[in-house]
């Protein structure tokens, strides 16, 4: 557990071969900060060397998944500048995530017990199995809360589980959906009651902790492969899209409305 121990936001527990994840920030409804994404970054990397693991079971403290990138601090910036290597938006930190946890050979359960919004959505949805309470919200809000381009992974994943056409409306409306509406269109493999969603998610991990290894994490990493190729076909551009719209009038609105608590009012142009 000692490889574990410097993490500040998130809780890795191992135990019968499947180390418990938890998304540990729940004062702030597991928002992501720079710091907590340099964690997610990483903790992929150490679950791969740790032979202790050979499932995880990704879940969020308190009564959120995540409400995904911390806008509070997007708003306090002065006058809009560009925030410092390392912050949520960095598109190398954003890459090296999406493609670190694909590239997890281990198999991945995630228990999405509350909200799951924007980079927490797509980090959910990049797991190989998802358990999602009934009335969890799960949406990529990129767009609409924050002015931006859904660029961290959204416009990879998205349309391979739901379709483009959906995705598309989905992404540029914010829509968020529930579990159950989810599960429906394919978004989530299970919808079940909160009080059920860890249960569920930790009896997949441990049967797929206690199946044919190498036949469970090669069929996954064969199954990577198409997501995989998405990401090489569109992350670079969605990420360099989504950095240009930091720039904008609309985003700095939206930033701004948000801390104020007030509807954003965003203009043409």
């Amino acid at each position: 557990m000692q490889r574990y121990a410097t993490y500040e936001h998130i809780r890795v527990e191992v135990a019968d071969k499947v180390a418990a994840v938890t998304l540990n920030r729940p004062d702030a409804r597991n928002a992501i900060n720079q710091r907590f994404i340099h964690e997610l970054r990483t903790i992929w990397d150490d679950l791969a060397d740790d032979k202790a693991v050979n499932a995880v079971l990704l879940t969020g403290a308190g009564s959120y998944f995540s409400v995904g990138g911390d806008v509070k601090a997007m708003a306090v910036r002065p006058g809009g500048d560009v925030l410092e290597e390392g912050e949520v938006h960095d598109p190398m930190i954003s890459r090296r995530l999406v493609k670190r946890l694909l590239e997890l050979d281990k198999p991945i359960v995630c228990a999405i017990n509350g909200d799951a919004i924007g980079l927490a959505a797509t980090i959910a949805l990049l797991c190989d199995v998802t358990v999602a309470a009934l009335d969890a919200r799960i949406g990529d809000t990129h767009v609409s809360r924050v002015g931006l381009v859904a660029g961290d992974g959204g416009t990879v994943i998205w349309p391979l589980l739901v379709g483009v056409s959906k995705a598309k409306e989905f992404l540029m409306r914010g829509t968020l959906l529930t579990g159950v509406e989810a599960e429906r269109i394919g978004l989530v493999n299970h919808a079940v009651p909160r009080t059920e969603v860890v249960a569920k998610a930790r009896a997949i991990a441990l049967e797929l902790a206690n199946g044919p290894t190498w036949a469970i994490r090669w069929t996954k990493l064969s199954i990577n492969t198409v997501i995989k190729e998405r990401v090489n076909l569109l992350l670079e551009a969605s990420m360099s899209l989504e950095q240009v719209t930091f720039e904008t009038a609309d985003h700095r609105e939206a930033t701004r409305a948000f801390a104020e608590k007030r509807k954003p009012a965003f203009t043409a142009g």
